[in-house]
């Protein structure tokens, strides 16, 4: 069957699925790379091979020879070019299925006790704190650029590690099967050119660590106390201390066990 309004050009249900389906990819990688620096490398590469066709037309035959050995290893230098995000996409299609969701082992409600906890403390005497749980990931650079401590997870012990005047504070916590493994730990941070001027240092290793790394980290700001929640590349701001508790319920694989009056409002 021929869709095509003009006789000379056949174009059917298939040539019409398939338009869909290229619209459909080209829009996902859109959205995929936006905000990221791989939009003005893409665009590069495009007016490469527009230049290309250009002076082919004009008869320029050593440009476009320059050119064309260039478009030639143009795959390689796209994979070399979008690295990242090239990982970022392949991470969040592995993260997706149910495989890791059978293999995750629940996390306590006394872990997501003690945390809320520490964070009410943190969030009320404006203490800065990063806090990541690992879920099942291994985190081994990260892990070892800080403090090995292997401890029960409790509030006391995360209030005293993010106090100011502790060596420990500077950094965040890993938590990891439940215990916390290490302290003063660096993460990597986000190159994310739309994340607001308004967020910190904090907020950027929060949501770094999370973009390429199946983990769930929390956050409190030194200058106001505002809760924060990162995961798979998202930053939530301003939550009290029930919406943390609810993320850490849906993020962690939780059973809710109580709600209690939020003690720190959004500002």
């Amino acid at each position: 069957m021929n869709l095509s309004p003009f006789g000379f050009l056949e174009f059917g249900i298939k040539d019409f699925i398939e338009t869909l389906i290229i619209a459909f990819a080209l829009f996902t990688v859109y959205r995929w790379i936006r905000g990221s620096f791989a939009v003005p490398a893409f665009v590069g590469l495009i007016i490469i091979f527009l230049v290309n066709i250009l002076v082919n037309a004009l008869g320029f035959t050593t440009i476009h020879f320059i050119l064309r050995n260039l478009l030639d290893v143009g795959v390689l230098a796209v994979i070399i070019i979008f690295q990242p995000e090239i990982r970022k996409l392949l991470y969040n299609l592995g993260q997706n299925t149910s495989i890791d969701r059978f293999f995750r082992s629940s996390q306590d409600d006394t872990v997501i006790d003690e945390v809320v906890e520490a964070v009410k403390y943190l969030a009320r005497t404006r203490t800065g704190a990063l806090i990541v749980f690992a879920k099942n990931a291994a985190l081994t650079d990260i892990i070892e650029s800080g403090e090995t401590i292997d401890s029960k997870v409790t509030s006391r012990l995360l209030i005293s590690i993010f106090l100011k005047d502790t060596p420990l504070h500077d950094g965040a916590v890993i938590i990891r099967n439940n215990r916390i493994v290490a302290a003063s730990c660096y993460l990597p941070i986000s190159q994310n050119q739309n994340l607001s001027s308004n967020f910190g240092t904090r907020h950027r290793a929060a949501l770094g660590v999370s973009e390429n790394n199946n983990v769930f980290v929390i956050v409190v700001s030194e200058e106001n106390g505002r809760l924060s929640v990162a995961s798979n590349g998202t930053l939530s701001s301003g939550l009290t201390i029930q919406q943390l508790r609810e993320e850490m319920v849906a993020n962690l694989n939780e059973t809710p066990i109580r709600r209690e009056e939020p003690v720190f409002a959004d500002e």
